[in-house]
């Protein structure tokens, strides 16, 4: 099997509807599986993934457990060489699955991938290539976390090496929305940290990830559509506990002792980002 795709819906019935169907039409050219996680919707989610998609594996939890345990629950189930987690609001270009696949086969030293998103207006999103939400970049900034992700565009906006919408290369981080990683990168690292409930597990595992010595790569010859449905009210009390509550997670694994980060023979710190213009 040459791609495992894992999608954790809740309650968003009508979007995921419309990303498997975007799904379908890009993975014409390959083999590929995909396993949704139900994290106990209350609209018709399970009953449209029984009646209108048999051919993909349907997993429902009894109550919503979070996004990383949700996540690590399906890729537990996967066979792919490499797995896609992907957002269930989010539209797949036509050649966006037989692209990225094809880019990790000719380059080995990529571990993970992230591809150029749009907003539904059709405008850039710059966490496509800095993989972190403006709250994120202010976290890191406060916390002097920013100088270890030298290509997340937290600093100086004019530096000559920062990657551009549409120069294929080397980030930091890979956002949670669709991000593509190597079966055998969990295998050496493990899977989703489960204490990040809903928010940041994607950061902290690319962050492992270059712990380990692993690259991540942006790149821009394709696209995905974002629609960002999935919003909680920035003051309620949902998005106050999750949100808040995984940077204080993040911050107590690595603010206090940051690791040198190593590849063999290379320095990380800092880093030395390959860029294609």
């Amino acid at each position: 099997m040459k791609l495992s795709i894992v999608v954790v819906n809740y309650n968003q019935c009508d979007v995921l509807k419309l990303a498997l169907n975007s799904l379908i039409k890009a993975g014409n050219n390959i083999e590929f599986e995909v396993v949704i996680v139900d994290n106990a919707s209350i609209d018709n989610s399970v009953e449209m993934l029984n009646t209108e998609y048999p051919q993909f594996r349907a997993i429902t939890n009894n109550i919503h457990d979070g996004v990383a345990k949700a996540i690590n629950k399906g890729i537990q189930v996967t066979r792919g060489e490499y797995i896609l987690v992907v957002n269930p609001d989010v539209i797949s270009g036509k050649e966006t699955l037989e692209k990225v696949t094809g880019y990790m086969d000719d380059h080995q030293e990529v571990s993970g991938l992230a591809v150029r998103m749009l907003s539904s207006q059709g405008s850039f999103l710059p966490e496509s290539n800095r993989g972190l939400t403006a709250p994120w970049v202010a976290f890191f900034k406060l916390t002097g976390l920013a100088k270890h992700f030298p290509k997340s565009r937290l600093t100086n906006r004019n530096h000559k090496e920062w990657v551009q919408e549409f120069q294929t290369s080397e980030i930091d981080i890979l956002n949670g929305d669709f991000m593509m990683v190597r079966r055998t990168v969990f295998q050496e690292i493990g899977l989703f940290d489960e204490r990040f409930f809903k928010y940041g597990y994607d950061i902290d595992f690319s962050y492992r990830m270059r712990l380990a010595g692993f690259r991540n790569f942006y790149f821009p010859k394709t696209y995905i559509i974002n629609f960002k449905s999935q919003y909680t009210f920035k003051f309620s009390w949902e998005f106050i506990k999750h949100f808040y509550g995984a940077m204080f997670i993040f911050a107590s694994k690595y603010l206090f002792k940051l690791p040198e980060i190593k590849v063999p023979g290379i320095q990380m710190y800092p880093a030395s980002y390959e860029v294609e213009r």
